[in-house]
This record gives C-alpha cells, structure tokens and sequence, in this order.
C-alpha cells in the first residue's frame, strides 16, 4: 500500500535500504527518498503497529543513523491508523525527536514533503 501511495504520487525511492549507524549495527528503513536540489535526503519508515516498542526501535535507528548520513536528513513515520487510533503520547514522542509523523488516514497531508 506504501509503495502504491509513493507511487501515485511520483515520489521517488529506494526501498529496504540498510544503513549503518554509529554503533555498528545495520538498519533497515523501509524508504529512502534521494537528496534533490530543493530538498535534503529523507527517511520513511511505514510503522504498521505504532506503539511504544515499534516507535523505540524506529527512533534508535534513527539517532543511530542520521550523523553518518548528514544532519540535513528528515525523518517520516508513516503510521496506520485504519484499525486502531494513535495515541498523543505517539505523536509527541516522534515530533520530540524531530520525526514528520502523519496517519495513513491523512497521507495526503505528507505526499507534498516527499516529492522532488
């Protein structure tokens, strides 16, 4: 669903990239979307289950990663809302550590930062 929604909306990416972080560990993100003159590089992970566990492990994989990727990089979490709501505890975490979070409900209110 992920992937059709990117697509549609011509943004491009590379899905599943694995990237090293500072303490030596692989991650996997589930989008990158290249750097482009207008914008810097940008993480999309899509979190199915947004809770505590899964949004811990998205934000230390982030922190982990962003200093060998450059500073500049944005974070997105892309959460599915359709069979249970997000709670605010959710949502301020993400935004605490800098992270564009949006609702698959309201993806459309995200599509316009990921495109060029």
């Amino acid at each position: 669903d992920v992937c059709a929604f990117l697509d549609d909306n011509d943004i491009r990416y590379s899905p599943r990239v694995k990237i090293a972080g500072k303490s030596g560990f692989d991650h996997a993100i589930d989008f990158l979307i290249p750097k482009s003159k207008e914008r810097p590089e940008r993480f999309l992970q899509a979190i199915n289950a947004p809770n505590k566990n899964t949004i811990g492990n998205y934000l230390f994989a982030l922190d982990d990663t962003r200093h060998a990727r450059g500073d500049n990089a944005e974070a997105y979490a892309l959460l599915n809302d359709s069979e249970k709501d997000v709670g605010g505890d959710i949502l301020e975490a993400l935004g605490t550590y800098k992270v564009n979070a949006a609702l698959w409900s309201k993806r459309g209110d995200v599509g316009g930062k990921l495109v060029a």
